[in-house]
């Protein structure tokens, strides 16, 4: 069953660095989470990817997987745009390979298939992971700061996508960035300047 009675996706007092004592449940389509730097939005992708385990409580997650890579990290350096693709192709089943091509066209991104990472500019680099987030098909989707180094035309193609994923009933996407968009239709929000 995979409606929205039965999606469960929460932080249940939950410490892990600067989260202490977090209770929060995301309900499907897009949501937000923001917060000025060091208040604990990566942490928090990390602990619903379950990259890092909380101090205290815990993570429920739905089934049907979750989408986290972070590709900044230089043991990525070598690697080529289109084996990065590949790679993670194998690990989600409801992989698309159209949206795939699709979005790689529209954020410019087929020139450089067969080039490395580190010969890429930080813009194209955060496209690499921000192409195989939303072609994913993962339950859960989590992306860390997607806009950043990004020029206007690409912000606007992922600004388009998440527009249409934030009626799906079924699957979610987590976006971490300081501010949350007033253009977008967010199913929530969680501003971590708040006290929670």
């Amino acid at each position: 069953m995979s409606s929205a009675s039965h999606f469960q996706l929460a932080a249940q007092k939950v410490s892990c660095g600067p989260l202490q004592h977090l209770t929060f449940a995301w309900p499907p389509g897009v949501s937000w989470v923001c917060g000025d730097e060091g208040t604990g939005k990566t942490t928090l992708l990390r602990l619903l990817a379950g990259d890092v385990q909380p101090s205290t409580g815990q993570v429920v997650m739905p089934e049907g997987g979750v989408f986290w890579v972070d590709l900044q990290d230089a043991s990525h350096d070598a690697t080529t745009v289109q084996a990065i693709w590949n790679a993670l192709r194998v690990h989600y089943p409801r992989w698309n390979q159209d949206l795939l091509q699709d979005l790689a066209e529209e954020l410019d991104m087929t020139q450089h298939l067969g080039k490395r990472l580190y010969m890429l500019s930080a813009g194209s680099r955060r496209k690499v992971m921000v192409v195989a987030a939303l072609a994913s098909g993962a339950t859960v989707t989590l992306l860390d700061q997607p806009f950043a180094a990004l020029d206007l035309a690409s912000v606007r193609v992922i600004h388009e996508f998440l527009q249409e994923a934030a009626e799906h009933p079924s699957r979610a996407w987590i976006v971490a960035d300081y501010e949350a968009p007033t253009h977008l239709s967010l199913a929530s929000v969680l501003n971590l300047d708040e006290p929670q």
